[in-house]
């Protein structure tokens, strides 16, 4: 119980923090306050203007920060297990790569005709490419590198087909903005993206969690989880479905982010062991610190200017995976 009381307080604390931190400086004491006026109408008098700034648009985007790198942790974190290979995570296996295309093809393309939103899109992407990764990997062999090796064949080719997407039918303005938002950007989340970012961050959590004791069972291999008694291709269907759509949902929010799936449930790993009951959480807690954080510096590196997110996960991810490398402690 404490140490669920601690984690709370920690994300309480990134989120605050996030809300505070910016381009211009923003005293806790206003957080708090703005925070207690929109929840309880508690009457504090503040600036309308640091309110604005405070409730409508660095809260919102804080919180679809937590969710985003929530749900991209999870998301690997699951997928590491289900295919029992290290590497494995969303970006990796072109999952992030069809939810982009799936995501543009609806925005540039009017692919639904209207009817498909760009989450849905992102959605089918995404288990399009997943599914065209696997029946490769399935073609190549079973080795632990046959999946990774098709994962990055397929995140070329719909990084490819975006690419062409976007430069046949979008003009130079809604180029630059693509181009920008699929490096990562949450310039433009508010609380409507809240509602539907957290609901899907918390539901996949709350999936994983019922469905941890198979994921140990399959830490020992899909015939030693049969033999347990876990219904392995249901179990795999719902947990590759929920993956596929968290990581779907947060990338036509956000764009495609790298490095958080790969590296965050490796760290959670080190820090609480392998039992999922536990990683999970505590992987789901790292990945949405990690993100407010990346998200704080992303908008205070350069004086002025907002970073893509992506570039900052990158910058920390690729060194801190390299670490993780050199500690021999990936495969474990």
């Amino acid at each position: 119980m404490s140490a669920a009381v601690a984690a709370l307080v920690l994300l309480i604390a990134a989120l605050v923090a996030g809300a505070a931190i910016g381009e211009t400086s923003i005293p806790f004491d206003v957080v708090v306050k703005t925070i207690a006026n929109r929840v309880f109408h508690a009457g504090y008098p503040l600036e309308p203007l640091d309110e604005g700034i405070v409730w409508s648009y660095r809260l919102s985007r804080a919180v679809v920060a937590a969710c985003c790198g929530a749900s991209l942790a999870l998301a690997g974190a699951v997928l590491q297990s289900l295919l029992r290979n290290p590497l494995a995570d969303p970006y990796i296996l072109g999952i992030s790569a069809g939810a982009s295309t799936g995501a543009v093809a609806v925005a540039l393309l009017g692919f639904g005709a209207g009817m498909l939103t760009m989450p849905v899109g992102a959605l089918i992407g995404a288990l399009i490419a997943f599914t065209l990764v696997s029946l490769l990997a399935i073609r190549a062999g079973h080795g632990n590198s046959a999946i990774i090796l098709a994962g990055v064949a397929g995140s070329q080719l719909f990084n490819a087909l975006t690419s062409f997407v976007v430069t046949k039918s979008a003009n130079a303005e809604q180029a630059r903005g693509i181009m920008f938002w699929l490096l990562g950007n949450l310039s433009g989340v508010r609380w409507p993206d809240v509602w539907l970012a957290l609901p899907v961050c918390l539901v996949g959590l709350a999936v994983c969690l019922w469905h941890a004791r198979a994921l140990d069972a399959f830490s020992f291999g899909a015939n030693a989880a049969a033999s347990l008694g876990v219904p392995v291709r249901g179990v795999y269907a719902v947990l590759i479905c929920v993956s596929a759509t968290m990581t779907a949902v947060m990338v036509s929010l956000v764009g495609s982010i790298g490095f958080i799936g790969l590296v965050i449930p490796h760290a959670a790993r080190m820090l609480v062991g392998v039992r999922h009951a536990i990683l999970l959480p505590v992987t789901a807690l790292t990945g949405a610190v990690f993100m407010i954080v990346a998200d704080i510096l992303s908008r205070i590196v350069i004086p002025g200017q907002v970073l893509p997110i992506g570039v900052i996960t990158a910058l920390f991810g690729a060194p801190a995976f390299a670490f993780l490398l050199g500690q021999k402690r990936v495969g474990r």
